[in-house]
């Protein structure tokens, strides 16, 4: 696959970590999207299909899709040959470029259109088509991005609280941030609602478990009682729990398939981020 990206300039390298560009054939029919991780992709290529956990029907998307932060596993089931333009945002980056609360789009991708509707989202396609070369495309983006900037309450404190969790990988005690920040925690939940769509609290779990499952080296032999003991979890069953649920894969079969995507995709451009779905 070919896959470039790059930062954007501020202002919106507030919101967003980068923007990239991805071509090619996937090296699995689905792949799994582990979180904190939200999402803005424009489509190029032919429809993809996502499935937002266990319990929800897999839905095809043409002209892209926006995922908001995830609670649960996502599925994404790529095409033979696919090709977008994309933005992995902060968690607290959509909030924005977003018509409505980001808690109405919690594990419901929605599509392009109904972010910013139909003429807009084609005329921003085809001007991506007819690029030279995913920088061009990327220019494209970004330029388009900083026309919908908008202006929204309450992301100081939204972004400098997530700044905290983020930098202390969720264990942090969350009345104590709104002390800090001299607001209720009421008022601190609502408004990570409104940005994030989901309270600090759940925030801190997600930031928890992605650093406890991205430090695990799957070439070596694994401890999990101690990982478990380590990260702060109640006990080894509780760990199986957030695995499941972040992940949709036990442990032991998370790690499985971790050594089979080495084994079989040595230096792929993927092999940090999405996983083959089990």
């Amino acid at each position: 696959m070919k896959y470039a990206s790059r930062v954007p300039r501020p202002p919106l390298d507030g919101l967003i970590d980068d923007l990239y560009y991805l071509e090619g054939a996937p090296p699995y029919a689905r792949l799994t999207l582990p979180p904190p991780s939200a999402l803005l992709i424009v489509n190029l290529g032919a429809p993809f299909r996502i499935r937002a956990g266990t319990d929800i029907q897999t839905a095809e998307y043409a002209d892209g899709c926006v995922v908001t932060m995830p609670t649960c596993a996502w599925e994404f089931g790529y095409p033979l040959r696919t090709r977008s333009v994309g933005v992995h945002f902060k968690p607290w980056g959509l909030a924005p470029f977003l018509p409505m609360p980001a808690a109405e789009l919690c594990d419901r991708p929605v599509t392009m259109e109904q972010i910013w509707g139909r003429p807009a989202v084609a005329e921003l396609r085809d001007r991506l088509a007819t690029a030279d070369g995913p920088q061009e495309m990327l220019t494209l983006l970004e330029q388009e991005l900083l026309r919908r900037l908008c202006e929204i309450a309450g992301l100081r404190l939204v972004r400098h609280t997530s700044s905290i969790i983020a930098a202390t990988n969720g264990a942090v005690a969350i009345g104590d941030l709104s002390v800090a920040a001299g607001v209720s925690s009421t008022h601190l939940a609502q408004r990570f609602k409104d940005l994030i769509g989901v309270t600090p609290k759940r925030l801190a779990r997600t930031h928890r478990f992605a650093a406890t499952v991205f430090a695990i080296d799957p070439a070596g032999p694994i401890d999990w009682a101690d990982l478990a003991g380590r990260a702060g979890y109640f006990d080894q069953a509780h760990f199986g729990h957030e695995f499941r649920a972040f992940t949709g894969l036990t442990p032991t079969r998370y790690v499985e398939v971790r050594r089979r995507f080495l084994r079989e995709h040595p230096g792929h451009v993927l092999d940090s981020w999405p996983l083959p779905a089990d």
